[in-house]
């Protein structure tokens, strides 16, 4: 029981540091806190980057800390529906860094950073969503078409 204790009182002193940092100098584009009193729980915005479809919008996500943190990664979950073949129906992110590639050196910052990144460059050839990174290859024209709309219909259901 002793080794969950420490294990909880180490990982929520990387989670303070980190919302410390976060407070201080939040990424581009993006800001993130806890939802409430629960340290492991917090609730992100990234406003979509300037040169990609998502540009203008605003999208909320979930985060999720374990308590083994920093050595598994966070959980994180678009609330905000996206169109976008690396996202899922249900927000969940297809992003190496929050699976195999996860690494204690990281942090939110840069999590939430490589989302931000994966707005403006999407990875078709490793989709969440076959049909939506086809029409990324195939007509990318037609695909920013749709990713602009849906994101102006989700920002405006969030004002």
């Amino acid at each position: 029981m002793s080794d969950k204790k420490s294990s909880l009182s180490s990982s929520s002193r990387r989670i303070q540091k980190e919302l410390a940092e976060i407070s201080l100098e939040p990424p581009t584009n993006c800001s993130a806190g806890p939802k409430g009193d629960n340290l492991y729980e917090w609730v992100s915005t990234i406003v979509g980057p300037s040169g990609s479809p998502y540009n203008g919008g605003v999208f909320f996500l979930d985060i999720q800390f374990p308590t083994d943190y920093p050595f598994k990664p966070p959980k994180v979950t678009f609330r905000t529906r996206i169109y976008h073949c690396n996202v899922n129906s249900s927000g969940q992110i297809c992003l190496d860094i929050l699976k195999e590639q996860w690494s204690p050196a990281l942090t939110i910052s840069k999590v939430l950073l490589s989302i931000c990144s994966l707005l403006t460059d999407a990875n078709p050839h490793d989709p969440l969503v076959g049909s939506i990174a086809q029409q990324f290859l195939q007509d990318k024209e037609n695909h920013d078409k749709t990713a602009q709309e849906w994101t102006k219909v989700r920002s405006a259901e969030h004002v």
